[in-house]
């Protein structure tokens, strides 16, 4: 009977598409003449190469359109849905009527009316009623408000952070230190180079890496007031791009007793002896190169 539910797809379905897929996949299984069939929404989507979801619509368009009916009052094999063709039953039904009274005319013209589904033919391919169903043989019409048994609403998707414990804002752990005031957050907030503070893991690098000893504190401060002198026409920044370039400044700035190659703008700007700042520039490094690091021979 499969074969005859398939023709009736192929001659007579409207559907188009993965709908049609879909129920040529369902009248694969076809039991007998009834037009009975099970499958599940994976052996659909496994069948059709599609997704979970294109085989559930694609079922709720043939279920709006008639040509399918879901029997909620039976399981299949593996708790799978059973489904019927009903399209397809009254013309097999009819091909079997005419082909039993081929000499009554009458019986040939009128049209087959919808049989009564046998149970007791559907358990040998494992279909049987539910444990407690609520009638016999009922079929699910989608334009009807099923009453009693609910339909399993949707999972509704799930938006933004997935973790509703989590705050929004503010540091996660309580102990962690919120330095630079509400910029220290995720790196996502940024902040003028005046507002950023030199934290302790940045101190402690100028430590270890010899540049406390090497500049004192006097002069690391001298460094750090050049260094926010030239960033204040800046773009605000996260603190974490402002602690990696305040580092790599602090690293090329001289020691106090070297030429000041870092002149704060607007202090000491004239250039001596009419020399152009390149000339300066270039003077000053002459100078630096002259000074004696006490290795000569």
């Amino acid at each position: 009977m499969s074969s005859e539910a398939r023709e009736w797809v192929w001659e007579h379905s409207s559907s188009r598409g993965a709908a049609r897929l879909v129920l040529l996949s369902i009248a694969d299984r076809v039991a007998d003449e009834q037009c009975i069939s099970w499958a599940s929404l994976s052996s659909l989507a496994k069948r059709t190469r599609a997704s979970v979801s294109t085989v559930r619509e694609a079922v709720e368009r043939l279920l709006l359109a008639g040509e399918l009916e879901q029997l909620d009052d039976l399981v299949g094999p593996q708790r799978s849905t059973v489904y019927r063709l009903p399209l397809a039953a009254e013309v097999v039904a009819a091909q079997r009527d005419q082909q039993e009274q081929e000499d009554s005319d009458t019986a040939a013209n009128e049209p087959a009316g919808p049989a009564k589904l046998r149970l007791s033919a559907l358990r040998r391919y494992g279909i049987r009623p539910r444990e407690v169903p609520e009638s016999p043989a009922r079929v699910r019409n989608p334009a009807v408000p099923e009453t009693g048994r609910s339909r399993r609403k949707p999972t509704q998707r799930r938006t933004g952070h997935r973790h509703s414990d989590v705050p929004a804002t503010g540091t996660q752990n309580r102990s962690e230190p919120d330095l630079n005031r509400r910029y220290s957050s995720s790196g996502a907030a940024v902040l003028p180079a005046a507002e950023w503070q030199v934290d302790s893991a940045t101190h402690t690098w100028a430590r270890q890496q010899g540049h406390l000893d090497r500049l004192g504190e006097q002069g690391l401060r001298a460094a750090d007031a050049k260094w926010r002198a030239h960033r204040a026409g800046h773009a605000p920044r996260a603190a974490e791009a402002w602690a990696a370039d305040w580092r790599s400044w602090v690293a090329r700035e001289h020691a106090p007793s070297r030429p000041n190659l870092y002149a704060v703008p607007g202090k000491n700007t004239a250039v001596p002896g009419g020399m152009t700042r390149t000339e300066a520039h270039t003077a000053a490094l002459l100078a630096a190169l002259d000074e004696p690091t006490g290795t000569e021979g």
